[in-house]
C-alpha cells in the first residue's frame, strides 16, 4: 500500500465489478467509498467531497448519465469518468457532452483504469504555488488555485472548460486545432482522434462564460482566442 492519492467515488451496482476495481485503487493508494445506486452516489457526493468519481452508466434509480448531468449542475469541477459496457460512439459522445472527463468501456484492464485515473486526477490538480497568473482583458486565470475571474467576478468553469481556456490563454492569438485540444484537454493520442463535435459543444459552453467575441472559430481547423 503507498500513501493516500486521492478519495475516489466508485459507483457500481455490480457487486463483484465494485470489489474488483476497489481493491485494485485502495491497493494503489487511494481511498475509495462506493455507491451502488444514482441518488445514493449524489448524496455522497455532497457528504464525501471525492477528488474523482468513477460512475457506471447502467444505474438503479438514476442512471450515470442522469447523474452526471445533476453534477455538472452542482459540482462542475468534479472529475468522472464513466465506466460502461456500452461501447456506441453515440454513448460515448453523450458522456463527454454532459461533461465527463473520460470513458471506459468494460471489459476494461486494471492498467489500464488506473493510467486514466492517474491522468484526470493529474490535470484536476492545481498547478504549482509559484505559477504566475494569467492577464488578457478583463481576464484572469490563477493557475496556483485554479481560479479564473472576468472582470473580477468568478467563473464556476467545468474541469474541461478550465483546461481549455488555460490552453487558449498560454497561445493567445495562434490558431489551437480541434486536435490539439482532444489531445491536450482529453488525452486522446494522436492515432486515437475520434471524429467528435465534443470540442465544439465545450467551446459553446466556454463562450457563454467568458464572452463569445474572446474565441474565434477558424473554419475546419478549430479556434483562436482574440486578445
Amino acid at each position: 500500500m503507498t500513501e493516500r492519492k486521492g478519495l475516489i467515488l466508485l459507483v457500481e451496482d455490480d457487486e463483484d465489478m465494485l470489489l474488483g476495481v476497489q481493491h485494485n485503487l485502495e491497493y494503489e493508494g487511494y481511498e475509495v467509498m462506493s455507491a451502488t445506486g444514482g441518488r445514493e452516489a449524489l448524496q455522497k457526493v455532497e457528504r464525501l467531497t471525492p477528488d474523482l468519481v468513477l460512475l457506471d452508466v447502467m444505474l438503479p434509480q438514476l442512471n450515470g448519465f442522469e447523474v452526471l448531468r445533476e453534477l455538472q449542475a452542482t459540482h462542475p469541477r468534479l472529475p468522472v469518468i464513466l465506466l460502461t459496457s456500452k461501447s456506441l460512439e453515440a454513448d460515448r459522445l453523450q458522456g463527454f457532452r454532459l461533461g465527463a472527463d473520460d470513458y471506459v468501456t468494460k471489459p476494461f484492464s486494471v492498467q489500464e483504469l488506473l493510467a486514466r485515473v492517474q491522468a484526470v486526477l493529474r490535470r484536476a490538480q492545481p498547478a504549482s504555488e509559484s505559477a504566475p497568473a494569467l492577464v488578457i482583458g478583463d481576464l484572469t486565470i490563477d493557475l496556483a488555485r485554479r481560479e479564473v475571474r472576468r472582470a473580477g467576478t468568478p467563473l464556476d468553469l467545468a474541469l474541461k472548460e478550465y483546461e481549455m481556456l488555460r490552453l487558449f490563454l498560454r497561445h493567445p492569438g495562434e490558431i489551437v486545432t480541434r486536435d490539439r485540444l482532444l489531445h491536450e484537454v482529453w488525452g486522446y493520442d494522436a492515432e486515437q482522434v475520434p471524429a467528435t463535435r465534443t470540442v465544439d459543444n465545450h467551446v459553446a459552453k466556454l463562450r457563454q462564460k467568458i464572452g463569445a467575441e474572446r474565441i474565434e472559430t477558424v473554419q475546419k481547423v478549430g479556434y483562436r482566442f482574440v486578445v
